[in-house]
């Protein structure tokens, strides 16, 4: 009998030890929390509200029930959105902008009391757009692909200036995409073609010239050596023609074309156009000979 009742004993203490137990790894377990790598902590008490300090990377102690934790994530993180602004010329623009942005850790509880953990869905797509509208509305259309190192550099400042204002840093602010819409586009390809036409009116005109020239140059070649042959012939007479006439004659026979079209209109003035069908060898080389004579002479 007693040896059950100090059966009866052990298994109660041991119940007990092992609630005792278990009642203390809970409540260490719930006073215990860990802040991972590239994050930081920002306690709440039921009594004091927000704590001013902002908890590093490890594990740390809290008051169960009392406090608990909220975890930040401080690492950088991208967020892309789109804006449909006016330009200055009133064309509408289509743009999309790409951030990269973290919090300020040192005002990580200020953040938390006013904006929540997602802070940066609620303020950086507002800000973004307000800030794309009033760059882009200080350029025309064309002024955002002509200066758009210009353009994305008033973006960044204005943006990083802004989102301070939030207790939010900016690593990067990049312009990656611009389009027109529709009624610019095909206005742009208009004007396009339509200097490349100017372009090709203007080579046509001068090449028209440059032919205008080429004729009058020409021309003037002609006349002049025209007038040089009339000089020769009234001071030399007319044994240089005769001599050409004679050679034009012999090139027909030695070919054996002679045509009423090979004869010369300057033959034909001095000739009934029938020596060359008429003539034989013979008397061909006794005209040729006696005419380069009569020729030299003159």
């Amino acid at each position: 009998m007693g040896s059950s009742q100090a059966a009866v004993s052990f298994l109660t203490n041991l119940a007990r030890a092992a609630f005792g137990l278990g009642a203390a790894a809970t409540v260490l377990n719930a006073s215990l929390y860990t802040v991972d790598g590239g994050q930081r902590a920002v306690l709440f008490d039921r009594f004091r509200g927000v704590i001013d300090t902002t908890i590093g990377e490890g594990t740390h102690f809290l008051i169960p029930w009392l406090q608990k934790p909220f975890i930040f994530d401080i690492r950088t993180r991208p967020h892309t959105f789109s804006s449909i602004s006016g330009t200055k010329d009133l064309q509408m623009v289509n743009l999309t902008l790409r951030l990269l942005s973290r919090p300020d850790v040192s005002r990580l509880p200020y953040i938390f009391q006013h904006l929540g953990l997602e802070y940066d869905e609620k303020v950086l797509p507002s800000i973004g757009n307000e800030v794309l509208k009033a760059v882009v509305a200080q350029f025309n259309a064309d002024q955002l692909l002509t200066e758009r190192p210009h353009v994305s550099a008033l973006v960044r400042e204005s943006l990083i200036k802004r989102a301070k204002d939030f207790n939010i840093l900016l690593d990067d602010v990049a312009i990656t995409h611009l389009s027109y819409g529709l009624e610019f586009s095909r206005a742009v390809e208009q004007k396009q073609v339509a200097q490349q036409e100017a372009e090709r009116s203007k080579f046509v005109v001068m090449k028209a010239d440059q032919e205008r020239r080429a004729a009058i140059i020409r021309a003037e070649g002609e006349s002049e050596a025209a007038h040089l042959i009339s000089d020769a012939t009234s001071k030399a007479g007319m044994g240089l023609i005769e001599l050409r006439r004679l050679r034009h004659q012999e090139n027909c026979w030695n070919s054996g074309k002679i045509t009423q079209r090979s004869i010369p209109s300057w033959w034909k003035q001095h000739s009934d156009g029938t020596q060359c069908k008429s003539l034989n060898r013979g008397k061909w080389d006794q005209s040729v000979e006696s005419q380069r004579d009569i020729g030299i002479n003159t």
